[in-house]
């Protein structure tokens, strides 16, 4: 392929278990680029913790412009153990949060997918988990993780008080609501909207929002609304009735959270964020495992790189066109996960788990064997 064909992506490893698991998603990519369908160029970037040992800056202005500059993005984990390792001030100004902010990737994506060999290390009894193929379309740059004022303040008697603003506009829900009603009729043709409207007024003007949109255009979806706490219930009751799930920032945080739990382990969630299309149709994109950075087992050789490596699939299927090879990688965890090849997070009790590293080479070896 021309040089003009090739895709860039900015990988930053991150704090915790992130270098641990990235390096196996990265040797998944590598693999990718040496195939005749893409061409890659993979960048490697500093961020979190080494980042600011380094430069005084958790993330950089200039790793900042080559991240709204690539095509893709691969993050790992952030955040350490220890939260004054960085001044408060210096993590704000580097977070997470302005990272999505200044790419706009206002759709994220949670696949949360049931493989039949997993069965035996869901919590739900009687095969409940059996078949689940759900995703989640949460809001990620608005809602109550932005929201203004947003402090702890002193007051008169001597107490304190914590402050954060739940804050949604028309055009924050519309075009996230757009995105899941797309995304709904490209699968089932169905769409549960988490809100809470009963108490809360963001939740309101959300239910309206969503109903206007279905209205405009998407009323060949079957359209659901349901409030935040019956949804987390539903999951552990009865997750196959749910297909397409829209929610805010923070219900789309912590639902996602619970079905991972439903899985067994938040190590085979992945995710994508996405920004609105450019004129060209282009997209930024951030993908990033749904598990945090478990300090507690960095460095231990034993943290689940499969989420990580599902979201090179997830990169290969929506951003660089390759979605034969999403579809290769997607069946090479399903083989491993079937051999038992597993980390201690979904091992088989009595079993010996593998190592991140074990499984990694597992899912080259099934990629490579062909």
């Amino acid at each position: 392929m021309s040089s003009s064909n090739t895709k860039s992506v900015v990988i930053l490893p991150g704090d915790g278990i992130g270098p641990e698991v990235i390096a196996q998603a990265r040797r998944v990519l590598a693999w990718a680029s040496d195939q005749s369908s893409v061409a890659l160029s993979l960048s490697d970037r500093h961020y979190g913790l080494e980042s600011y040992q380094r430069s005084g800056e958790v993330l950089t202005a200039e790793t900042l412009a080559d991240v709204l500059a690539a095509d893709a993005v691969l993050f790992g984990a952030s955040g350490t153990n220890d939260h004054n390792d960085i001044p408060r001030d210096v993590k704000r100004r580097g977070s997470l949060l302005r990272m999505r902010k200044e790419m706009d990737v206002f759709a994220n994506l949670r696949p949360v997918r049931m493989p039949d060999a997993l069965l035996d290390v869901s919590p739900l009894a009687g095969g409940r988990a059996r078949g689940i193929d759900l995703i989640f379309v949460r809001e990620l740059t608005s809602g109550l993780y932005f929201g203004q004022p947003k402090l702890i303040e002193d007051l008169p008697d001597g107490s304190q008080r914590g402050v954060d603003t739940q804050s949604y506009t028309t055009p924050e829900i519309a075009r996230v609501a757009e995105f899941a009603l797309e995304l709904a009729r490209s699968r089932s043709g169905k769409l549960h909207s988490v809100d809470k409207s009963n108490v809360m007024e963001s939740g309101r003007l959300w239910r309206q929002v969503v109903t206007d949109v279905h209205r405009n255009g998407h009323d060949d979806i079957a359209l659901n609304h349901i409030l935040g706490d019956n949804c987390g219930m539903q999951l552990v009751i009865n997750p196959g009735q749910f297909d397409v799930i829209l929610a805010d920032n923070m219900f789309g945080d912590i639902l996602s959270d619970v079905a991972g739990g439903v899985l067994g382990s938040l190590g085979m969630l992945p995710s994508a964020s996405l920004s609105a299309a450019d004129a060209s149709g282009r997209r930024k994109s951030f993908f990033e495992p749904v598990h945090g950075s478990a300090p507690d087992i960095a460095g231990k050789g034993i943290a689940n790189p499969l989420a990580a490596i599902q979201s090179v699939a997830m990169m290969l299927r929506l951003v660089l066109d390759a979605p034969e090879l999403a579809d290769r990688v997607d069946g090479a965890i399903d083989q491993v996960l079937a051999r038992g090849v597993r980390t201690a997070d979904i091992a088989v009790p009595g079993s010996i788990p593998a190592t991140t590293v074990e499984v990694g080479d597992a899912v080259l070896a099934a990629l490579t064997k062909d």
